[in-house]
């Protein structure tokens, strides 16, 4: 028998803080789909409804209204089966420091009611799964933050949950951390695991995820997979760098010569940018052109918009139409 297609499924799910009037809106009749085996990216600015989306979700929080089924189970009317399928790993370490790895592991095997020998079995496959087989005996507390996260994540996965809930995990780490759990994040997902992911990090979002949901004031404003997302910008752009301002009108009558859009003219950093359709002919007959024009040239290419453009994009556009500034996420 198949799992369901959808590991996530919401629909209109809504959460309030607080009495009416004074309270805070934290969902407001957010929708959701995360197919089954994939990387899902939930983006929004602070106090968008990340964090309660996750709570509700996971069955720390109860909706106010809507619905939501993880794994094919209800989350409110199904809560003990949605539990037993699913990991999370939030913010802040959940690890005790004076344990070593494999201790930690054998621990929470046991908090989860598994046989002792069972619990070590499983503490020691997960040591080599994340690649902490050589540091398992050492104080987590000497681990580097990545090894941390890393620990975080096996110790969510005692179970082996099909479905994992990760809010922002890599928070605080610096690059060499933030790609050892990338790395294993697409180690779980290459064995199956749908992995829901908020996160504050634009490109990790463009690294890991297969679709992506862009949330403000609780609500999706925008969702699709990432390059999708980036076309809603325009697609493609040439850019030039000059070395002499005073070539700077010259090279934008070229670049708009063969671009799609607004040529935009940054004098500060003698660049000269505009969208363009058919990449390799329109860089060509740019470079032509400049060169054939005498028009000396530190710098030329082509580009797409990156998430985080297309999440400003998307993010101010929505606070204008809406005429609110966005606010805080109260914790339940």
């Amino acid at each position: 028998m198949t799992g369901p297609r959808f590991a996530v499924e919401a629909e209109g799910l809504r959460k309030r803080y607080g009495g009416p009037g004074a309270g805070t809106q934290a969902l407001d009749g957010l929708d959701l789909r995360v197919p089954a085996g994939t990387v899902h990216g939930l983006l929004g600015p602070n106090g968008a409804g990340k964090t309660t989306a996750v709570r509700v979700l996971t069955t720390l929080a109860r909706p106010d209204g809507g619905t939501a089924r993880v794994a094919g189970y209800d989350v409110v009317r199904e809560a003990a089966q949605v539990r037993r399928r699913i990991g999370l790993v939030g913010q802040h370490a959940a690890v005790d420091e004076v344990l070593g790895g494999r201790q930690n592991l054998v621990m929470f095997g046991r908090l989860y009611h598994l046989g002792t020998a069972r619990a070590r079995s499983r503490a020691d496959e997960l040591l080599e799964r994340f690649r902490l087989t050589d540091a398992a005996d050492r104080p987590a507390g000497e681990y580097s933050g990545g090894m941390r996260r890393r620990l975080d994540l096996a110790a969510s996965m005692i179970l082996a949950p099909p479905v994992l809930f990760l809010d922002e995990p890599t928070t605080g780490l610096d690059p060499r951390g933030r790609t050892e759990v990338w790395d294993a994040i697409r180690t779980l997902v290459d064995g199956g695991t749908t992995v829901l992911l908020t996160t504050q990090y634009l490109e990790e979002a463009d690294r890991l995820a297969t679709g992506i949901s862009v949330i403000d004031h609780g609500r999706v404003i925008a969702e699709g997979a990432p390059d999708r997302l980036k076309e809603r910008l325009g697609g493609d752009r040439i850019e030039v760098v000059l070395d002499d301002p005073g070539t700077l009108s010259a090279a934008a009558g070229i670049v708009g010569r063969v671009a799609s859009g607004e040529v935009e003219v940054d004098t500060e950093a003698l660049r000269v940018g505009a969208p363009v359709t058919g990449r390799a002919a329109a860089l060509t007959e740019a470079v032509r052109a400049l060169d054939e024009a005498g028009v000396a040239v530190a710098d030329i290419g082509l580009r797409r918009p990156t998430l985080d453009e297309v999440f400003l994009h998307l993010t101010e556009n929505d606070a204008r139409e809406s005429g609110t500034e966005t606010e805080k996420e109260v914790p339940a």
